[in-house]
């Protein structure tokens, strides 16, 4: 090995130790609130009927999204998991994504870091992101997952996999007093479409790690910068707490732009309104035929939101996540917007290149992407 692999190496060593993952595993599994008292028997039932549910709901994916791609999805994998593992799994794909960003930033700083500061700084990381994992792990009901076969080690198919988190799924729908098959097809319907979506434009994963790299390399690029605007951010996070309606994402990194980091998250921001709003139409384009209960369904899930306390609506403000629910009902209303006008198969043009991906302008006014798609 010669001086400059070795370097590469240590500095490839370095990155991954600004974030201890596996404590931020270990952190999430063991903070992780407890599921729903279920036998071991009761948990084998539900795992199998979950993915039966997964198995069935790929063919009305099919039919509703006119996808050809739906018709195989061997390149990835189903897992129906509990929280601990869904965490262990998102720290995998955060390792992959933020990587290139991390050794960028040891390579800037080569020389003014010791080893022991990045072990205790990643550690204090770690913990850190582990307790968020651990909220998070009880209000994902499913995710799919591109970026998981992106790791060295990793085992997982070339497209990556579609995570069921078991608990969740069964807790909700227990509090919605709703029927078990009905709502388990219901959400698969939503999580089996991202998987579709990947699919259906092999080049969007890669598309988007790049988006997530050059965000991150912004962010991680200028630290003190960085930590300035993290402290305005705080602040006018706090003063703005107890707003009814707040204008803007919600979330911290809302706050955390320059014009170049501003126009990143315009652009990821427009790509997840499409992909979240794309699979809400289709869990929705179902009739009772399929789902008998959908309508009851829908109705509770929506109002379920209203019963939060005030801690939890503070920690989702801080994570977004309400910002990701208006991902969810602009991008549908893009969706159902360019399908009224050009059908399914107009909308499908949207899956064919990244300069048919729409803008952040576009997710909330269709017809200038139909405009600019010549439709």
């Amino acid at each position: 090995m010669d001086s400059s692999q070795g370097a590469t190496t240590e500095s490839a060593s370095a990155a991954e130790a600004l974030i201890n993952w596996d404590l931020a595993a270990s952190t999430a599994a063991r903070l992780a609130p407890a599921g729903p008292d279920l036998s071991g028997r009761e948990i084998g039932a539900a795992v199998e009927r979950i993915r039966l549910m997964a198995d069935r709901s790929v063919p009305y994916v099919h039919d509703i999204t006119g996808l050809e791609a739906a018709r195989d999805l061997r390149d990835s994998e189903v897992l129906v998991v509990d929280r601990a593992s869904w965490a262990k799994a998102n720290t995998q794909s955060f390792a992959v994504m933020l990587k290139p960003a991390m050794q960028a930033m040891v390579e800037s700083q080569k020389g003014s870091i010791s080893s022991a500061t990045v072990g205790f700084s990643g550690a204090i990381t770690g913990a850190q992101l582990g307790a968020v994992l651990a909220f998070l792990s009880s209000k994902v009901l499913g995710q799919y997952d591109p970026f998981s076969a992106l790791a060295e080690d990793s085992a997982a198919p070339a497209g990556g996999r579609l995570l069921l988190v078991a608990p969740n799924i069964i807790s909700v729908e227990r509090d919605l007093n709703v029927t078990p098959d009905d709502f388990r097809l219901w959400v698969c319907l939503h999580e089996q479409t991202h998987r579709v979506q990947f699919a259906a434009a092999p080049w969007l994963r890669h598309h988007m790690l790049e988006e997530i790299e050059k965000l991150s390399g912004q962010l991680l690029g200028n630290m003190d910068s960085l930590m300035e605007r993290a402290t305005a951010a705080t602040k006018a996070l706090r003063d703005r707490t107890g707003a009814s309606d707040v204008p803007g994402r919600g979330a911290v990194l809302d706050l955390l732009q320059n014009p170049d980091e501003k126009a990143s998250i315009s652009h990821l921001t427009a790509v997840m309104s499409l992909l979240e709003g794309h699979a809400n139409v289709v869990m929705d384009a179902v009739d009772s035929r399929i789902v008998p209960s959908v309508r009851t369904i829908r109705q509770r899930f929506n109002a379920r939101g209203k019963d939060r306390g005030a801690v939890e609506k503070l920690i989702r403000s801080v994570l977004g996540l309400d910002a990701k629910m208006r991902q969810y009902s602009d991008g549908a209303r893009f969706v159902r917007g360019v399908v009224d006008v050009a059908g399914m198969d107009g909308f499908n043009m949207v899956w064919e290149s990244v300069e048919h991906l729409p803008t952040e302008k576009e997710i909330h006014d269709s017809s200038l992407w139909l405009q600019r798609m010549g439709l």
